[in-house]
């Protein structure tokens, strides 16, 4: 089975956001992500929220230190981003969607 992409096939990104309850925090991370994904990745991701209040036992599961924290599932390598995302530059970087300069 081939990992590359056709020519015209896009990379899906599959996002996966640890977040506790309403905080304002989780919140912000949400609304953040969501900035990110439409900006740079269109059409091209999902995103699955999952709240640590209601399911406790996925943070040591998969091994949530902190909240919130994102994933990034796919494309592989996975990649773990600490924080609300308010830092667009780092997010996106953490996501590999832009080089350090």
């Amino acid at each position: 089975m081939s990992t590359r992409k056709s020519e015209g096939q896009e990379e899906k990104w599959e996002l996966r956001l640890y977040t506790a309850g309403q905080t304002p925090k989780s919140l912000a991370a949400v609304k953040n992500l969501r900035k990110v994904c439409e900006e740079h990745l269109a059409g091209r991701y999902e995103i699955e929220i999952v709240d640590l209040l209601k399911n406790p036992r996925l943070a040591k599961d998969h091994q949530i230190v902190a909240i919130p924290t994102l994933v990034r599932k796919l494309p592989v390598p996975i990649r773990k981003i600490i924080g609300d995302l308010s830092d667009t530059e780092r997010a996106l970087v953490g996501l590999q969607l832009k080089q350090l300069r």
